[in-house]
This record gives C-alpha cells, sequence and structure tokens, in this order.
C-alpha cells in the first residue's frame, strides 16, 4: 500500500473550505491595504536562503529540504517566503532609487520539523512585504493589516506582542553583553543555548528550556536614540489604531535579518506552540543580498494555524439534485441548464434505481429533486420534488430554474 510522507497530509474538505475562506479574507484585506501578489518560486538556489536567514539558524542547520538537481546545483524548497520576494524585487529590476512596493504572497513552506497540532513539514504561509518605506507607519500598517486579515476569517483569540531590536549602530554592544552573560551562564544553560551563545545568541532568549529563566536574568537591549524614537511612534500609532499590544523586551525572531521592530501574534487557544503570525522589520537584507539599500518590513502567517483558530464552516451544498428514470440525455442537459443558470446542482449515477438516486439526493442535503423519466422527457417538463415536505409538482423545463430560484432565494 503506497502511504503519504510523514508531515506531508492530503487536506478534504470542510477543513480544505477554511484555508480557502482564509486565503479569501487575506485577499480581501490586501487589496484595501493596496498590496499587489506576487507568485514565487518553490525551489530556490540553496545560497539564497543560507545568506538571507543565516547559517546558524535553525531553520538552515536542520529544516531545509535540500538536493542536487541534474545540473549540479545545490537546490532548496522554500521554507519561508521573505528571501524570493527580496530576490525577486532586485531580479527583476523594481530596486529602484527610491523604489516603494507592497506584495503578497501565499503557497507551500517546507521544513524537517517534527510534526505536530497546527505544524506540518508542507505548510501553508500568507505573507505581506512592505518595500521601500522606512517610516513608524509601515510598521504599524503590516500589523494593523494582520490583525484584520484574522479578523475578516473570524479569528478572535489572539494577541499581539512587539519589540525593538535596535539596529547596526546599537545592537552590537548588546550583541556582546548578552554573549557574556551567557558565557558566565553556560553551565546552567541547555546544549541549544550554550552552542546559539557563540553562533546566534538572541534565539537564546526563546528557548523554549532556559527562555524563562533569561527572562528574568538577560540583559535587556539599550536602543539608540532614533531606534526609541521609532519604536514609540510604533506604539503610538497602534494605540491610536486601536490595536491591542504587549511589549515583550524578549520577543526575538529566529532569523538573522531581522532589525528595529519585531512582532508575533500568538493564541493560548494553540497550546505551547502558540505563535499563529510572526514579522519584523528588515532594513539591511536587500542590501545583503547584493541589491541597494531598501528598507523593508513584513511578515508571515502559519494558514494551517489559523485554520485551527477559524469557526467551523461547511461550504455550501446543492440546491437541487437531478434524477433520471430512463432519461439520461435529456435529465443531463437540464442539469446543466440549472447550472448555466447559477443554481447548484447535482446528480448521481443515473443508470442506478429511483432509490438509490433518491438515496443519494437525501445524502447530498439538496432542498428539491427534480426527477425527468420517459414521460417527462416527452413532454418537455420535470417533477419537482421538496424533499423536506415530499411535496411534489410538475414544472416546464423552460420554467426550473425560475421556480427553483424563487423557493431558494
Amino acid at each position: 500500500m503506497t502511504v503519504s510522507v510523514r508531515g506531508f497530509r492530503d487536506i478534504f474538505e470542510p477543513e480544505a473550505f477554511l484555508f480557502t475562506a482564509l486565503e479569501n479574507a487575506a485577499r480581501r484585506a490586501f487589496s484595501l491595504y493596496g498590496y499587489e501578489e506576487l507568485r514565487i518560486p518553490s525551489v530556490e538556489m540553496r545560497e539564497l536562503f543560507v545568506k538571507s536567514t543565516g547559517e546558524s539558524t535553525d531553520i538552515v542547520e536542520k529544516e531545509m529540504y535540500s538536493f542536487e538537481d541534474a545540473g549540479g546545483r545545490t537546490l532548496s524548497l522554500r521554507p519561508e517566503g521573505t528571501p524570493g520576494v527580496a530576490r525577486a524585487f532586485i531580479e527583476n529590476g523594481l530596486a529602484g532609487q527610491n523604489a516603494r512596493r507592497k506584495f503578497f504572497y501565499q503557497g507551500s513552506m517546507f521544513r524537517a520539523e517534527r510534526p505536530q497540532a497546527g505544524r506540518y513539514r508542507e505548510f501553508e504561509q500568507i505573507g505581506v512585504e512592505y518595500l521601500g518605506n522606512p517610516h513608524p507607519s509601515a510598521d504599524a500598517e503590516t500589523m494593523l493589516l494582520l490583525s484584520r486579515v484574522l479578523s475578516e476569517a473570524g479569528v478572535k483569540d489572539f494577541r499581539a506582542e512587539i519589540n525593538s531590536l535596535g539596529c547596526r549602530s546599537c545592537r552590537p554592544a548588546y550583541h556582546a553583553a548578552l554573549v557574556d552573560f551567557l558565557r558566565s551562564e553556560k553551565e546552567s544553560l541547555c546544549d541549544n543555548c550554550r552552542r546559539r551563545a557563540e553562533k546566534n545568541p538572541l534565539r537564546a532568549l526563546d528557548c523554549k528550556t532556559d527562555g524563562a529563566l533569561l527572562a528574568k536574568k538577560a540583559p535587556r537591549q539599550t536602543l539608540c536614540l532614533e531606534c526609541k524614537a521609532h519604536f514609540e511612534a510604533v506604539q503610538e500609532l497602534l494605540s491610536q489604531s486601536g490595536l491591542p499590544f504587549s511589549v515583550n523586551n524578549f520577543l526575538v525572531r529566529g532569523l538573522d535579518y531581522y532589525t528595529r521592530t519585531v512582532f508575533e501574534f500568538k493564541s493560548e487557544a494553540l497550546g505551547a506552540q502558540d505563535s499563529l503570525a510572526a514579522g519584523g522589520r528588515y532594513d539591511s537584507l536587500i542590501a545583503s543580498m547584493g541589491g541597494p539599500e531598501t528598507p523593508a518590513v513584513g511578515w508571515a502567517m502559519g494558514a494551517d494555524r489559523a485554520v485551527l483558530l477559524m469557526p467551523k464552516q461547511t461550504p455550501a451544498g446543492p440546491q437541487v439534485f437531478v434524477i433520471s428514470l430512463g432519461a439520461d440525455k435529456t435529465a443531463f442537459l437540464v442539469l446543466e441548464d440549472l447550472r448555466k443558470s447559477g443554481l447548484r446542482a447535482d446528480g448521481a449515477n443515473f443508470s442506478q434505481s429511483l432509490r438509490a438516486q433518491m438515496r443519494a439526493a437525501d445524502k447530498s442535503g439538496a432542498a428539491f429533486a427534480v426527477i425527468i423519466g420517459e414521460n417527462e422527457a416527452k413532454e418537455i417538463s420535470a417533477a419537482l420534488k421538496n424533499l423536506k415536505t415530499s411535496e411534489q409538482e410538475k414544472i416546464p423545463f423552460s420554467r426550473l430554474a425560475e421556480v427553483l430560484r424563487s423557493k431558494n432565494p
């Protein structure tokens, strides 16, 4: 028996319907905020993620699906969307002077993580990137947009946390102080934090094992005047826009390219893995990839987790079910005419008995059945049966759609 790969899954309705509802809600919000869609490839050169995401990140060290193709190139399935958007921005000549672009993307990402609820090795992300605007309003806008997407999708149980990681001026001093602190606490730290102390010290603050201890004892970031003013402006804009948030001084992001504002939307309903969406500002990324200095801010949301928090919905079933009793061609054409008129119509196996087709009609949830036998085909009319009351009447084919719409407004 052929089975699926662990961490990869088939998604059927009604869950698949929730994904579509989330995507549609996101598209409505993106349209309001002026974001345009960018479809990036699923496969990129591995070095794109190494250079942008960071060699010492968990994604690059442990989680990427990488392989060598027939041409000898080392490729990777995309583990996140931001590097691909940045590459597209540079490669397609969009990174001109004073360029300002807003993009959104959605699609599958791939990470070799341990599968658990809402976390799979192939997972869908919906994300945005606002390129070319250094103003605090861009940071606030992206967070308000994220809140709008979640609210449009019916997700209510979430909270926002924000922090500032500083910039190239003030971050090095904090980096050095944090490394000194982690080295002094080396004996009490887990293996991951000992390793991160030398390679990526900020990630130690996000450790599930030592995070609570470090939050109490670790030094805090001292922002330069510009970063402090930027962060205060972001908070003021969020407050005046009505988005509740809290400042988490130890909130970090696991990727090397983040600077200044970082944020995370969380939900206790998700359990221990409570992150629903996250993002921040990355003003140095595009320049580090060979493009011009371009300020940028964005976020990515795990659609699989968001779906867990959405109100349960089911797709609308057929309004009418067509049944054939020896008049298969006529029944098929009537079925298509009903669909052309805008009615949700379905039919089963016309070669089955009346009883079997009626069972299929009841199971479909349709309110009405259109029954067409040889006599009905000759009379150019059909028996219209109310499946709830069992009332039945004869309706000409030419009026079927009109009558059904009046009964199914």
